[in-house]
C-alpha cells in the first residue's frame, strides 16, 4: 500500500529504503530519511499520514539514539506535534514518549522470548529497563518480581505510570539511578535473571551484572557485533562473552536480535554463571 502511494514521489529503490526505516508506535510514526531524500521529507510525511489510517503524527528522526538517557532528536513532518502515545503489546498497555525515552517496537519478539523463559517465583533485575516494557510483560505473564532500573528520570516516571496502568504495583519496582551503583547498594546476589539491554555498553557493566546475579543465575547479555557473514554473528558474540566473563559461564543460547547496520548485528547470549 505504501509503495503504491509513494510511486509518484520516490523511485522503487528509495521506497524500499524508506519502508524498512519507519516504525509505528501507537498513533505516531517515526521515519529515518536518508540525506538524499530530506528535500522530500514533507511530502513523505504527508503520504505516510494519508495512508496509515491509525497514525496522527509523523516524525523524522534527525539524530541517533545517544547519551546516558538514550534519547534522539525528532522533527515533526506531518500531523499533530505530540510525542506521547499509548502502545499495546502482548496484553499490556504502555504510555510512551518517543522524545523523552528510548523505545523500539522492533524488540517485541525478544520481549516475549524473555518473558517465556522466566519461571514463577524468580527475581529479575532489568539493568537498563527504560519505560518498563520487558519488565511489565514479564510480570504480567509470570509470578515474578522485577526491578526496573534506569538513569533517565523521564523513563522512570513513565515506567511508574505503566506499572499502575497494568496493575503491577508490588511486582515491578521502578528505580532511578546508575545501574552499577544501584546494584552495589541494594541488589547484589538478588537476581535469578539479569537483563543487560544496553548493547553498546554491555562490557562496561558486566561486573555489575555478575554481582547482581545469584550463583547459578542467568545473564541475558546483549551486544553489537560486526560479522562479515550473518551466520557468524552469534558465535562471535558467544566467544566475546566467554573471553571477558569474570566467572565460570555456560552459554545456554544465543541469537541475532536484529540487524543494526551493514554487517552489524545486535545479538543476545543467555549465560548461566557459577560464582
Amino acid at each position: 500500500m505504501l509503495k503504491k502511494a509513494l510511486e509518484g514521489v520516490l523511485s522503487e529503490k528509495e521506497s524500499d529504503e524508506l519502508i524498512s526505516a519507519f516504525d509505528q508506535i501507537g498513533d505516531i510514526i517515526i521515519v529515518r530519511i536518508p540525506d538524499s531524500l530530506l528535500a522530500k521529507k514533507k511530502v513523505i510525511g504527508k503520504t505516510l499520514l494519508e495512508n496509515v489510517k491509525t497514525a496522527n503524527s509523523v516524525f523524522c528522526q534527525s539524530s541517533p539514539v545517544e547519551g546516558d538517557f538514550r534519547t534522539r532528536d525528532l522533527e515533526i513532518i506531518a500531523g499533530q506535534d505530540k510525542t506521547e502515545t499509548e502502545y499495546k503489546e502482548f496484553g499490556c498497555r504502555f504510555i510512551v514518549d518517543v522524545q523523552k525515552a528510548f523505545f523500539s517496537p522492533r524488540l517485541s519478539n525478544e520481549r516475549n522470548r524473555i518473558a517465556e523463559q522466566i519461571l514463577d517465583g524468580q527475581t529479575v533485575i532489568n539493568m537498563f529497563g527504560g519505560i518498563g516494557m520487558f519488565s511489565i510483560i514479564a510480570a504480567k505473564n509470570k509470578k515474578c518480581i522485577v526491578y526496573n532500573i534506569d538513569i533517565n528520570p523521564d523513563a522512570v516516571e513513565l515506567c511508574e505510570k505503566n506499572i499502575k496502568l497494568n496493575k503491577l504495583s508490588g511486582k515491578v519496582f521502578s528505580i532511578q539511578g546508575d545501574a552499577a551503583q544501584i546494584i552495589k547498594e541494594k541488589l547484589e546476589n538478588k537476581g535469578d535473571r539479569v537483563l543487560m539491554l544496553l548493547p553498546e555498553r554491555s562490557d562496561e557493566f558486566l561486573d555489575s551484572a555478575v554481582a547482581a546475579t545469584k550463583n547459578n543465575g542467568i545473564i541475558h547479555y546483549y551486544s553489537h557485533i560486526h560479522a562479515d557473514k550473518k551466520s557468524e554473528a552469534t558465535k562471535l558474540s558467544e566467544n566475546h562473552f566467554m573471553d571477558i566473563s569474570p566467572v565460570v559461564s555456560k552459554v545456554l543460547n544465543s541469537k541475532i536480535v536484529r540487524a543494526v547496520g551493514p554487517r552489524y548485528y545486535q545479538t543476545v547470549v543467555d549465560v548461566k554463571i557459577t560464582k
